[in-house]
């Protein structure tokens, strides 16, 4: 019979956006092309209009979705004291146990995004709830074992510490992107045995089929919002100090304030960009991705930039190395502007050939290895080894 799978997660879009929730939609979508049934816990922000499973299943494009049961939930009301979106996630768990309270047993697997399985484990934990199925958790990045960029992300990743390790210890097994982010697992005291290497995917519809040729000058290309983790103070700081003869161009997307700017003719700012085509249109037209976070998980801006063909300039963070290697791009140290400067500078006098075949790698890379098709299928097939027989 059909594997039986309770996919628990805060959100997916376009109700909630973000990497994780899309994560969480091309998962839901993968595993129901895979022939399982999936009871789709998801949620909208508090006061929001929840959708019914007519509407969320209109979001699997083509994938028959009669084996989804969508059960959408509102999160708490946000509060404004420390530690409040940690109570918020704890009071959401409570709300996901109690409304498959009967149902638990039914499944074969449960997988859950970040806080959202914290009742179900500690009801675990305390033995209540011995004969439940396996209890996998997801966390994307784990920034809060990361070095933190300054003391406000120092006081939230020590708030986080605790809850992020009890949520790993008492699961049964824990879903990595792998690189750096298993190192960060195993130091938690989760086994080797426990832990299932997954990186995150793509959609095939947004890889091109052929690299664009390098332009002169490079075009660079930035795409974050300005937070102090995203290194783009750095990348500020390494960009004004590259002389004006300098042949560069460089163009930002994102909520980045006009206070925080430069004013320099090469450097371009576009905005916040939603619009699908816009934005391919700006990745198309680049030819370097550059991503200098102090802390990431499996950034999907490098994942997207790879797959329109653009090499990448990224630091040795999280799973990034998974993604990015020298015949990509070029793998960088964290909060090191002199060396980012080198990279930038790289970059933007390599050969024309030298350039392309790095993009040619970065698409091929993408084509081969991380498209939401090979993710999910290495996803459902890790999970019907993890149950085997016990599938009902």
């Amino acid at each position: 019979m059909a594997l039986n799978i309770a996919l628990l997660t805060d959100g997916i879009p376009p109700y909630v956006m973000g990497g994780m929730q899309k994560h969480s939609l091309c998962l839901a979508r993968e595993f129901l092309r895979n022939g399982a049934k999936v009871t789709l816990i998801h949620c909208v922000a508090y006061g929001a209009k929840a959708p019914d499973e007519n509407d969320v299943a209109t979001l699997f494009h083509g994938v028959p979705a009669d084996g989804l049961e969508s059960i959408c939930l509102r999160f708490p009301k946000p509060g404004v004291l420390p530690g409040h979106y940690l109570r918020e996630s704890w009071a959401f768990s409570n709300a996901i146990y109690n409304a498959l309270k009967d149902r638990w047993t039914s499944f074969d697997f449960i997988y859950a995004k970040g806080f959202t399985a914290w009742k179900l484990l500690d009801l675990k934990r305390r033995g209540k709830a011995t004969d439940w199925p396996p209890i996998a958790v997801k966390f994307h990045g784990y920034e809060m074992f990361q070095p933190a960029a300054d003391q406000k992300s120092k006081l939230q990743q020590y708030l986080l510490k605790g809850p992020v390790k009890f949520n790993n210890i008492h699961a049964d097994y824990v879903f990595s992107y792998g690189g750096k982010i298993s190192e960060i697992i195993r130091t938690l005291g989760i086994r080797d045995e426990q832990i299932i290497e997954i990186p995150t995917g793509i959609e095939a519809a947004w890889i091109r089929e052929k690299t664009a040729i390098s332009q002169d000058p490079v075009k660079i290309l930035f795409v974050g919002r300005y937070e102090r983790r995203k290194g783009i103070e750095e990348l500020h700081q390494v960009l004004k100090s590259i002389p004006q003869e300098q042949k560069l161009r460089v163009d930002f997307v994102g909520p980045i304030p006009i206070s925080k700017r430069l004013s320099d003719p090469r450097f371009t700012y576009h905005g916040a960009v939603k619009d699908r085509e816009k934005i391919l249109n700006l990745y198309d037209a680049s030819d370097v991705l550059v991503c200098p976070s102090h802390s990431e998980g499996m950034p999907n801006v490098i994942m997207e930039a790879m797959g329109r063909g653009l090499a990448v300039i990224a630091t040795d963070v999280g799973a990034v190395n998974s993604q990015v290697d020298q015949q990509v791009g070029w793998l960088i140290p964290p909060q090191q502007p002199a060396t980012l400067r080198e990279a930038i500078l790289q970059a933007s006098t390599i050969t024309s050939a030298e350039l392309q075949k790095k993009k040619q790698a970065a698409l091929t890379k993408c084509l081969d290895h991380f498209t939401w098709e090979v993710i999910g299928r290495q996803t459902f097939e890790s999970i019907v080894n993890l149950v085997g027989s016990k599938a009902k």
